[in-house]
């Protein structure tokens, strides 16, 4: 096995993504403008293409806002339209106005292409693009066209691409690393069978992968339960993995098969701990009857980022802003990972600016200069290889009912020994 060494931690979320690129634009609409007079990092002349004007940036987002993940894929899109008012208030990027175009695609892949072939020529890149299922049906197009795309999506499998990035630890990595705490937490030993209920789709399938590992290097075994996206009935899984003795189960799927798995297994006196990502947890699930006390017991979440409610300068700006802006909106993990992305983004943007170059291959390649973006919690991320995450740090959470969020900070970013020595899948 390959070993590296990894840096990292961040969104919801995580939060969560990336990009496109190839040889020199040979576009009609690239083009050499004058940068306005003060444009901050700007040269004199800047280059630049689609969905640049003399005064805008227009920036795409496809999200999720009425599907599975539509509680986190509404607080991501208004986290991302926060972070860039506020940064055209500070006067922009270039002296233009970053003006965002988004898209609800109700995690339909189907619509999800319609809405990005109608706007791909339009923008200078896709600053958030829900769900691994619809950026892996959109890979081949995302690299066609170009432009920079973050996906609010975590898979290893979209890694290797110039043109998407991943915007911190994937799937398998992050479960490797909460393996190594659900082991220690749980007083798990070898030879114990440990579940694993997971979704028919890239992000389950990615999540077993890391969970397999994990198992296998611990001298445990892993029992699989695959279900739909869209399922919600968990006791037939439940029922399988009591049947089959497990000492813990590990959840790759949404906060819909979240909930009801604990509270069957809370029904059914089948106990035990459940790890869960942080794409599968959302407040709401604590207005349900009971559900906190049992959560609050036995659920943790393996987080790319820390807690949106942790003691920190910047995390408590971000809550109170967010809470200004959107008054009775939930804070969730979401607000993180799309206020986190939407800084990446932008980075890029200056970066580009800096160069003298705002056209889409220009944006890609000044984001893969940048190999240590400061995030506002102590986060630290490297774009220079597109065959590796940012960051392979992950956070564990605890259910906590009194945070806004629902969530508490219990073990700061780590990589684990096992996750040093995975080798990651190719894309």
């Amino acid at each position: 096995m390959k070993s590296r060494k990894g840096t990292r931690a961040a969104a919801a979320v995580l939060a969560i993504l990336a990009l496109t690129a190839t040889a020199c634009s040979t576009k009609d609409d690239d083009k050499d403008t004058t940068s306005p007079p003060g444009s901050p990092g700007a040269p004199g002349q800047v280059k630049t293409g689609q969905g640049v004007s003399d005064t805008e940036i227009r920036v795409g987002e496809l999200s999720d806002m009425s599907g599975p993940y539509a509680p986190l894929g509404q607080s991501v899109t208004q986290a991302e339209a926060l972070y860039f008012e506020q940064l055209n208030a500070q006067g922009g990027v270039c002296g233009r106005k970053v003006v965002l175009d988004a898209k609800d695609h109700g995690y339909d892949p189907q619509k999800a292409r319609t809405q990005y072939t109608e706007m791909a020529d339009k923008v200078v890149g896709i600053s958030q693009l829900v769900g691994s299922a619809i950026v892996t049906q959109l890979q081949d197009q995302i690299e066609s066209k170009g432009i920079l795309t973050l996906p609010q999506a975590w898979a290893s499998t979209l890694l290797g691409k110039k043109v998407i990035q991943v915007t911190s630890t994937t799937y398998d990595i992050e479960m490797i690393n909460g393996f190594s705490y659900l082991v220690k937490s749980a007083n798990l030993q070898p030879g114990d069978k440990v579940g694993h209920i997971y979704s028919d789709d890239e992000f389950g399938a990615n999540s077993v992968a890391g969970s397999k590992f994990a198992a296998q290097a611990a001298g445990m075994s892993i029992v699989e339960q695959k279900i739909k996206p869209t399922d919600q009935d968990m006791s037939a899984a439940v029922t399988a993995l009591k049947s089959a003795g497990v000492k813990a189960i590990i959840v790759g799927a949404s906060p819909r098969q979240v909930g009801p798995i604990m509270s069957f297994t809370e029904a059914s006196g089948f106990k035990v701990p459940v790890l869960a990502h942080s794409v599968g947890f959302h407040p709401q699930l604590l207005a349900i009857p009971g559900a906190a006390a049992v959560m609050e017991s036995r659920l943790l979440i393996a987080s790319p980022v820390p807690s949106i409610n942790t003691d920190n300068p910047y995390l408590t700006k971000l809550v109170a802003d967010y809470q200004a802006k959107y008054p009775g909106k939930p804070i969730d993990q979401g607000v993180l990972s799309g206020y986190t992305t939407a800084d990446i983004f932008a980075a890029a943007l200056k970066a580009a600016c800096k160069a003298g170059d705002l056209t889409p291959q220009g944006i890609v390649n000044a984001h893969r200069t940048n190999t240590s973006l400061q995030l506002g919690f102590g986060a630290t991320l490297d774009f220079s290889s597109p065959d590796k995450p940012p960051t392979y740090n992950t956070y564990i959470l605890k259910v906590d009912k009194s945070k806004p969020s629902g969530l508490t900070t219990v073990e700061q970013g780590f990589e684990s020994a096992q996750a040093k020595q995975y080798q990651l899948p190719k894309a």
